[in-house]
């Protein structure tokens, strides 16, 4: 795309182990720079640049650290420049965290180190997870790599998107439309949302949604602004949630105050479900940087209209 050299600014929260990933691939026509007015090409984690985007005068293309980059397509910022996120990498970490709490949950891994210290031998009755139904609200790679997972250990999995339509990877046993999501709700044994925040998933997970559930296992691993905060404590004190897991939040980090901390029916995780893995980032930074040097769409760009 460009006859001269480009300048990328790094803004992240291990720039060293970024600098030196980057250094390593020899990238052709790319200088790592310290000056934001310089860089036309930022790899930035965007709760670091939301509030330093300005600074970027130059700025042609951002690649986002994360997959979710909701902070940038606010409205009230800028967005004159082509903005990519990861995709593809985070699957594999969001099934384990899924799948370990469920197993935990449902073979009382927790109770049982509880009696160890207390030297109690008492065996509980467990449930499986074959047979259990889950439902995995967005059907895009973190939910399809989750499903094939879950089926995996006879997991009936089922599918919410926006077009009802099975996704391409066919790792879901059915496939509803958002519409229907009463009908999925009331099958579910398990439920776990995926979905980025958009107009449209902002406040989904409601005191409706949720009254449609019968003592289920909540996971929220994407946004926090899907699920709305006080309609999850009435879901718990009606039982429609037996447990929540929670790894995203509205605002991060939760406030001390805040009643999910003290609450023995949630799990609280610092939004650690599926970390960005620097050397994983660079490899698809470095094959997006191979498209842009020579001219082609970039994998993975956000319509900032659409929010992802």
């Amino acid at each position: 795309m460009n006859n001269f050299t480009n300048k990328l600014y790094i803004l992240t929260e291990h720039n060293d182990t970024y600098k030196q990933l980057i250094l390593n691939q020899s990238l052709p026509d790319l200088e790592i720079c310290d000056k934001p007015d310089q860089a036309s090409i930022v790899l930035a984690s965007p709760p670091l640049i939301v509030d330093q985007l300005d600074h970027f005068i130059s700025l042609e293309w951002l690649q986002s650290t994360y997959a979710g980059v909701n902070t940038l397509v606010n409205n009230k910022l800028r967005q004159d420049y082509t903005l990519t996120n990861i995709k593809g990498i985070f699957g594999p970490a969001i099934a384990e965290y899924v799948l370990g709490y469920s197993i935990s949950h449902y073979r009382h891994f927790q109770t049982y180190h509880q009696q160890q210290t207390q030297q109690i031998w008492q065996p509980h009755l467990y449930s499986s997870l074959k047979g259990k139904v889950m439902v995995v609200l967005g059907t895009g790679s973190i939910g399809s790599h989750l499903a094939q997972a879950a089926s995996a250990l006879g997991i009936h999995t089922i599918g919410i998107n926006r077009t009802g339509i099975p996704s391409k990877s066919l790792s879901f046993k059915d496939t509803f439309h958002i519409n229907e999501i009463e009908a999925a709700f009331k099958q579910a044994d398990i439920i776990v949302n995926t979905l980025p925040a958009t107009e449209d998933t902002i406040g989904l997970l409601n005191e409706e949604t949720l009254s449609y559930c019968n003592q289920v296992l909540l996971f929220n691993v994407g946004r926090g602004e899907t699920l709305d905060d006080k309609s999850l404590l009435l879901a718990l004190k009606n039982q429609w949630v037996q447990h929540a897991f929670l790894d995203v939040f509205t605002q991060e980090p939760l406030t001390n105050a805040h009643p999910f901390w003290k609450l023995p029916q949630i799990t609280v995780t610092p939004h650690i479900a599926a970390l960005s893995e620097p050397r994983q980032v660079v490899n698809i930074f470095s094959e997006n940087y191979q498209l842009w040097r020579d001219g082609f769409k970039l994998n993975h760009i956000i319509d900032f209209d659409k929010g992802y």
